[in-house]
């Protein structure tokens, strides 16, 4: 049995011939083959990283454009934080500026600052206004019945719109009122506003300008007799009711207002010398005790009347 191979070489000196064993032929095609194969596995591992770079340089400029964006939506972020800041930096010092005003206003009126463990009917029941000083108040900030009162057909609040028909908030009351029903000015005022006003949807409209930031408002009228900036004085007529703007039927719409809050009206048509203090308890986010005092160096010399109030008890 032949075990052995020849390798046969020529070149310029002659001829050489080789004597393997077939052990090594086996051994060299072995290696041959294991030399292929980590080629084979070297060519496709670089491939397979190749890719996988390519994926991880997607995925990282991918999460670089994410924060890209985070970091400008940040920096909008902060923009916005800085000028709320500002403003509320604003408000503030008009606010500080504000309340040291109304410091000097009460200092320079003799009253004394509030103490805050006092509750406001308490600190009224130490007032003792006299009756002078309680019908100028009564002149001066609105109060009693605007018409002849005969009930309320919608009330102060959230409501269904009679005619809108979806819920609003109602910042006025209903007052019930036969067509040219009477309309008498509850306080001294001014008048702000008196004609058609197509965009409230009252109609004819009339807006009172009274003392210390009081508003009172009157819609849906069918005449007005008086005219803008003109001074009205308590109890003198200024308008007749009516069905005007969007209205389901003859009424009064009756507003009242202090620093552009809406108030319920309910509770100044009830109030009369005769229960002084109850609006006090209603109404107490009105600072009276500043409007007492601003009164209380103030005197009426001929107060005026009108209509009578809600009668007591009457709801």
């Amino acid at each position: 049995m032949n075990n052995h191979f020849t390798i046969t070489i020529h070149d310029d000196n002659g001829v050489k011939q080789i004597n393997l064993h077939k052990f090594v032929k086996k051994a060299m095609l072995y290696i041959l083959s294991v030399l292929l194969a980590l080629g084979f596995i070297a060519v496709a591992t670089i491939l397979y990283l190749d890719a996988s770079v390519d994926s991880v340089e997607a995925k990282k400029a991918t999460m670089r454009e994410a924060y890209e964006q985070l970091q400008k939506k940040n920096e909008l972020l902060n923009a916005s934080m800085q000028k709320t800041n500002r403003e509320l930096a604003t408000k503030k010092k008009e606010l500080d500026t504000l309340a040291d005003s109304l410091s000097d206003i009460e200092v320079r009126l003799g009253l004394e600052p509030a103490d805050e463990t006092i509750s406001i009917q308490k600190h009224f029941d130490l007032s003792k206004l006299s009756f002078d000083e309680r019908i100028t108040l009564l002149q001066l900030v609105p109060n009693g019945s605007p018409i002849e009162y005969k009930g309320i057909t919608s009330k102060f609040g959230y409501r269904i719109h009679p005619t809108l028909h979806k819920k609003e908030f109602h910042r006025g009351i209903d007052l019930k009122a036969a067509m040219n029903t009477p309309v008498y000015a509850p306080a001294d005022g001014i008048v702000e506003y008196a004609g058609i006003h197509k965009k409230s949807g009252f109609g004819r409209l009339v807006i009172l300008k009274h003392a210390f930031g009081f508003k009172t408002v009157y819609g849906h009228l069918n005449k007005v007799v008086v005219k803008s900036r003109q001074f009205v004085q308590k109890g003198e007529l200024i308008a007749y009711t009516g069905n005007a703007g969007m209205s389901n039927g003859p009424h009064l719409h009756y507003e009242i207002r202090y620093m552009y809050d809406a108030y319920n009206p309910y509770w100044f048509i009830k109030w009369s010398v005769d229960n002084y203090n109850e609006i006090f308890k209603k109404e107490k986010k009105i600072p009276w005790q500043s409007l007492v005092a601003a009164t209380s160096n103030l005197k009426v010399l001929k107060p005026t009347q009108t209509l009578p109030s809600l009668p007591q008890g009457q709801e």
